[in-house]
C-alpha cells in the first residue's frame, strides 16, 4: 500500500481536532432558569478592543461590531448573497450621484446624538473630512474628500480635488459610522467617548466590559432591551460555557464541536451565514525571503487548502478569491494557486532554494481564541509548508498580543507569514483590495508592485459598475492570483449562538448586529 503524505496530514489535523474537542456534561452546566423581563442582554465577544473610542483609529473587528450599536450609518448593506449591493437607507433617505465627482445625500430629519446634539449636514461634512484624511490608521476611505453643506439636511460628497470617483462613496456608505462635528472638533472627546446616534449609548468601561444602555431618543424608538453589556472573552470554550450556564445570553464565533453541543442540548438557537470575511496567510512582501514572489508562490502551491475546509467543518466556505462571495466583483478565480508540490518544487530551485536549503528561519503568527481553528489549521499549514522544505516554526499568540504584531511597519512586520482575517460592513471590494494591496497603503503584506497598482487604479477610477466589475474579475484577481501577496484560504461563516429567549436580533454578514428591536424576556 502506497503511503499517502498528505491523507496522513489530513486525517492527523482531523485526530488532532478531535482530542482537543471539550466533553461537555451539558444537562450539569444548563441554567434552567430563564431570562428576566427587563435584564440587559449579556453578549461575550472573541476579540479585544483599542480603547480608543475614534471609529477612524482602528480596524479591530470587535470595535466594529460595538460601534454598530452606538452609531448610526448613512445607509446599511443586508449583503445577502443572491443580492450583495442591495443598500437599506438609515441616516440617508436618498442618495444620487449627481455627476462624476458629486455623491448627494439627503439626510433624515429628527435624528440626535447620544450628547443631545440634532443629526445635520455638518456631522456628515465633520465625519467625511476627518475620516478620509490619509493617515487616519482606519483607511477606510478611497482618498481625501469634501463635503459641501447644502442644506442642514443636504450634503454633497465632493471629490474632484482628489481625482477619484465619488461613485466609491456609493457602497462606503454602509460602513462609515457618523460622528457628531463637535466631537470630531474635540479630538480628545472622540477617542474618550463613544457619542453615536444608535439605539443604545455607553455608560462606562468595567474591565473587560463595555457597558450600553437603551437611547430614550433613539428616532425609531427606544429598544425594548434595556442594555448590552459587551465583554470581551478569548477562548471559544470559555463563551459557549458561559451562554450555557446563564452568564451569557449572545455569543461568537463558534467551532463545530461546541455548535454540535448547542444543537444537542436545547433551549438554545443558532445563526449561521457565509459572512464578508475571508481568511488570508499574509506573506511580509516587504522583507526577505518573501519580497521574492517566486518564494511567494511556491508557498501557496504549498498548502492543500481542502484540508483547512475539513478541519473547519461548519465553519469554513470554500473560496477562490481575495473577497468574499457577499462582495462586489467577486469571481472564482480561474487561476488561483492550487496544491501542486512539483510547481512548489519547481519555483523554490528557480529562486535559488532546492528543496528549500538556505531559506532563513521563517516564523507563523496566529491567533487563537478569536478565529475558529487556527491553531489547528496552523499546525497543518505548517507540516504542509515544512514538508516542501520551508524551515516554518508556528507561534500562536493570544488575541492582543497577535493583535499588537499584525502590521506592517519599516523593515517589515513581526514574523514571516501571519493569519488574520478581514471583515467590513460594505459590498465595496477595495476595503479589502486597495487596503492591502495597493502600495499606497499596503496594510499587512507591506506589497509594493507597480502591476497591481496600475490594475487597482484602473478599477478604482471605472465610472460605470460593470465595467468596474469586469476589470475586477478579468484584471484585478488574475493578478492578485500572480503576485500572490497573501493566499485566501476560505470564507468564514459566521456563527452566533443565543438563548431562545433572545428574539429579532439582526446579523449582519461582516459580525455587526442590530439590537434595536430585540427582546430578551
Amino acid at each position: 500500500m502506497e503511503f499517502n503524505r498528505r491523507a496522513f496530514l489530513k486525517s492527523s489535523a482531523l485526530a488532532g481536532v478531535a482530542l482537543s474537542a471539550p466533553v461537555l456534561n451539558t444537562s450539569f452546566l444548563v441554567n434552567p432558569v430563564k431570562a428576566a423581563e427587563g435584564k440587559a442582554l449579556n453578549f461575550l465577544s472573541a476579540e479585544n478592543l483599542t480603547g480608543n473610542w475614534d471609529p477612524s483609529s482602528h480596524t479591530t473587528l470587535a470595535q466594529i461590531n460595538l460601534e454598530s450599536f452606538v452609531f448610526g450609518y448613512l445607509t446599511r448593506a443586508p449583503m445577502r448573497p443572491d443580492s450583495p449591493d442591495e443598500l437599506v437607507m438609515e441616516l440617508a433617505t436618498e442618495m444620487k450621484l449627481i455627476d462624476e465627482h458629486t455623491l448627494e445625500f439627503k439626510l433624515r430629519e429628527g435624528v440626535t446624538f447620544h450628547d443631545g446634539k440634532p443629526f445635520k449636514a455638518e456631522d456628515v461634512k465633520a465625519t467625511f473630512e476627518y475620516a478620509s484624511q490619509p493617515d487616519r490608521p482606519a483607511a477606510w476611505y478611497p482618498g481625501p474628500c469634501e463635503v459641501e453643506v447644502v442644506s442642514d439636511y443636504v450634503a454633497h460628497v465632493k471629490t474632484d480635488k482628489a481625482g477619484y470617483p465619488a461613485s466609491l462613496f456609493w457602497f462606503l456608505s454602509a460602513f462609515l459610522p457618523i460622528m457628531s462635528a463637535k466631537d470630531v472638533a474635540n479630538p480628545k472627546t472622540l477617542s474618550a467617548r463613544p457619542n453615536g446616534t444608535g439605539a443604545f449609548k455607553f455608560v462606562k468601561q468595567d474591565g473587560n466590559t463595555t457597558v450600553l444602555e437603551a437611547f430614550d431618543a433613539f428616532y425609531l424608538g427606544k429598544p425594548k432591551v434595556p442594555g448590552i453589556n459587551f465583554g470581551f472573552v478569548g477562548d471559544a470554550t470559555t463563551r459557549t460555557l458561559a451562554l450555557l450556564n446563564g452568564e451569557a445570553d449572545l455569543i461568537e464565533r463558534l467551532e463545530a464541536e461546541q455548535v454540535q453541543t448547542i444543537e444537542e442540548t436545547g433551549g438554545f438557537q443558532l445563526h449561521k451565514a457565509v459572512s464578508v470575511e475571508n481568511k488570508y496567510l499574509w506573506f511580509r512582501c516587504s522583507k526577505p525571503p518573501f519580497n521574492d514572489v517566486r518564494i511567494r508562490q511556491a508557498a501557496a502551491h504549498a498548502i492543500d487548502r481542502s484540508v483547512i475546509l475539513d478541519i473547519l467543518g461548519v465553519s469554513g466556505h470554500a473560496s477562490n478569491a481575495w473577497i468574499s462571495p457577499v462582495k462586489f466583483g467577486y469571481i472564482d478565480t480561474p487561476n488561483y494557486p492550487k496544491f501542486d508540490p512539483d510547481q512548489c518544487q519547481k519555483l523554490l530551485a528557480e529562486a535559488g532554494f532546492p528543496k528549500g536549503e538556505g531559506l532563513p528561519d521563517l516564523e507563523y503568527i496566529t491567533s487563537v481564541g478569536f478565529y475558529p481553528k487556527t491553531k489547528e489549521y496552523g499546525e497543518a499549514i505548517t507540516a504542509m509548508l515544512q514538508e516542501q522544505g520551508f524551515p516554518v516554526t508556528l507561534n500562536v499568540m493570544e488575541v492582543a498580543a497577535w493583535n499588537d504584531r499584525l502590521y506592517d511597519r519599516p523593515g517589515g512586520g513581526p514574523g514571516h507569514i501571519i493569519d488574520c482575517g478581514w471583515s467590513t460592513g460594505s459590498p465595496e471590494p477595495d476595503l479589502v483590495l486597495r487596503t492591502h494591496f495597493h502600495s499606497s497603503s499596503k496594510r499587512i503584506c507591506g506589497i509594493e508592485d507597480k502591476d497591481l497598482d496600475a490594475v487597482l487604479d484602473k478599477e478604482r477610477n471605472m465610472l460605470d459598475p460593470a465595467a468596474r466589475k469586469a476589470v475586477i474579475q478579468n484584471e484585478v484577481m488574475p493578478t492578485l492570483a500572480e503576485k500572490v501577496p497573501s493566499l485566501s484560504l476560505f470564507t468564514s461563516v459566521f456563527i452566533h449562538a443565543m438563548r431562545d429567549e433572545l428574539k429579532e436580533m439582526y446579523f449582519y454578514p461582516n459580525g455587526m448586529m442590530d439590537a434595536s428591536n430585540a427582546t430578551l424576556a
